[in-house]
Formats: structure tokens, C-alpha cells, sequence
């Protein structure tokens, strides 16, 4: 055969080629696919994974901060997807203790996308409690005066219990609400720690981070104000300068933060079981400023 003479045609040969140049190229396909997988899969789930307790430790934490009005039960970290990581908790909105009413948790979620932004937050300022309300009148330059709380106060039976906001004429130490909480059997469970008329003031009480260090010592409820106050600076201590955006969609600022954890003063508390007859007495007390009346109920064989 000369050198220009070609090969008889071998169809078997030619199928059996046609058929692994298909299965190479198919095989390719298949990788690249599975390569586009797992970079728009996996790896975002791998990366969403991480972080998870600062998700817990910082944004519950400020959450709770940030809905003053309600009492919130975290759940447990996290709900993961390839575009987000969720934190699930349950919010009952505060009320006085003692009540009939029905304390319904409704559901809600934290979420932080892909790209390491909030989503747009529940409750906070758009709930509009009447906690919320009462708190952004701390340091207002009119507030409720004694004169109008006594009436409020008068026209109710003594032995109704309420959740009152006590604000103090000037700020006060720690040990100085203990000292105030004894004397009227007051139960200071979450303190204000500063004044921020029309806004949200920085408020903290126990059990507001769900791993802090700090154990309860006292065993009285007006024994409070120190050990809420030392897991209220314990909190700011785990926070990071790279913190601070996410700290300002909690309407928080990290140098907010700083100085109330640092100044450690109490401009007011709220009480959220304390007898009308007692409400009657401190405020009398100079170290008073004025009493809001939140919420109110009685046990009804009391009367």
C-alpha cells in the first residue's frame, strides 16, 4: 500500500471512538458541574456554618436589647442554607405578672445572607409597645410629673400588681438601686442605662445573654442591679470594633454600649410585679423622678 493509499473504513473502530470521545467529554461535564456545586453549594453552607457563636452570643443578646418590650427565648443556632444562616426565637410580649391573659410566643427568625449583612429585623421600634414607649421618655425634658402619677396611682386598688418603669431624679449606682429596692421591696429586672429621649435607651437584665459568666449571687430580687450590671459588662467585653455595623441594626452603637457598660449608672428600672401600694410610697421618695404605669393586673381573690 503506498503512502497515499488510506485505511479501509473500520465502522466498529469508528462507534468505539465516537463512544469515549462522548464519555470524555461527558465526564468533563459532569465535573465541572459538580465543581459549580459545590462552590455555589457547599461551600457557602461550610462558610455559613462558621460564626455561629457570635450569631448567639452577640445578636441574641442584642436583640433582646433591641425589643425592651418583649421577653425572648432563643432557640438553638442555626437554621443554614447556601444563602443564609438563621437564629430561631420566640418573643412573648412583657406584661404584669399575675394576670389572665394568654401569654402567646410568636415565632421569629435572625437572619444573616451570604453576604454578611441582616436581614431586616422583627419587633424593635415598628412593635411600638408601650415598654418602648415609657422607655423613650427616660431624660425627656417633660416627663410624667408626680403630681399626674399620683392621680394614675390613686385611682387604682392597692393591692393591683403592675409593670412600672421607676425613673430616678439622677442616675444611680448599683449598689445605690440596691439599696432603694430594699427599702420598697422592689424588683429591678431590667435597668436603663441611659437617658435617650425619643429613642431607645440601652436596657439590660439578667439572663439577657444566655452564656454569660456571671452567676447569680444575691437570691433577692432587689439584690439584682450588681450581678445585671456585671453581665452587662462582661457582654461588652466579647464585642469587637468589627462588630459595630452589625450593632447598628440594632439601633446600638458600640461606643453607646462602651460608655453605658463603663459609666455602669442606673436612670431608671422596670418592675414587672410590684404592688400599687408600694408604687404609692417611692414615689414620694426624692430620689425619684416619675413612675410610669405600663401594664396592670390583680389576683382577683385579693378582693
Amino acid at each position: 500500500m503506498s503512502e497515499l493509499d488510506l485505511p479501509d473504513f473500520d465502522p466498529k473502530a469508528t462507534r468505539r471512538a465516537v463512544r469515549r470521545g462522548l464519555l470524555k467529554t461527558a465526564s468533563l461535564v459532569l465535573a465541572g458541574l459538580l465543581a459549580l456545586v459545590l462552590v455555589l453549594v457547599v461551600a457557602p453552607i461550610l462558610v455559613q456554618r462558621g460564626g455561629t457563636d457570635r450569631m448567639y452570643d452577640v445578636y441574641a443578646t442584642a436583640f433582646k436589647m433591641y425589643t425592651p418590650g418583649y421577653r425572648v427565648q432563643v432557640g438553638e443556632c442555626c437554621e443554614v442554607t447556601p444563602w443564609s444562616k438563621s437564629l430561631p426565637l420566640t418573643a412573648t410580649q412583657l406584661r404584669a405578672y399575675g394576670g389572665f391573659y394568654g401569654r402567646a410566643e410568636a415565632p421569629y427568625k435572625i437572619t444573616k445572607n451570604l453576604f454578611g449583612g441582616l436581614d431586616h429585623l422583627p419587633l424593635g421600634n415598628e412593635a411600638n409597645t408601650s415598654v418602648a414607649a415609657a422607655l423613650s421618655m427616660v431624660g425627656h425634658k417633660d416627663p410624667i410629673g408626680k403630681e399626674e402619677a399620683r392621680e394614675i396611682l390613686a385611682g387604682l386598688p392597692k393591692a393591683m400588681r403592675a409593670l412600672a418603669l421607676v425613673e430616678f431624679s439622677r442616675p444611680a449606682t448599683a449598689e445605690q438601686v440596691v439599696a432603694f429596692g430594699r427599702r420598697y421591696e422592689a424588683c429591678p429586672e431590667r435597668i436603663v442605662y441611659e437617658a435617650r429621649p425619643g429613642s431607645l435607651p440601652i436596657t439590660f437584665g439578667s439572663f439577657m445573654w444566655e452564656r454569660s459568666p456571671v452567676e447569680p449571687k444575691s437570691g433577692w430580687c432587689h439584690g439584682n442591679p450588681p450581678e445585671i450590671l456585671a453581665e452587662f459588662r462582661s457582654w461588652d467585653k466579647i464585642l469587637q470594633p468589627s462588630d459595630a455595623d452589625d450593632l447598628r441594626d440594632f439601633d446600638l452603637t458600640l461606643d453607646r454600649v462602651r460608655k453605658a457598660a463603663k459609666d455602669g449608672l442606673a436612670y431608671a428600672y422596670l418592675d414587672q410585679g410590684v404592688k400599687v401600694e408600694r408604687l404609692r410610697k417611692l414615689l414620694e421618695d426624692p430620689q425619684v423622678l416619675s413612675v410610669a404605669i405600663i401594664d396592670v393586673t390583680f389576683d382577683i381573690a385579693t378582693f
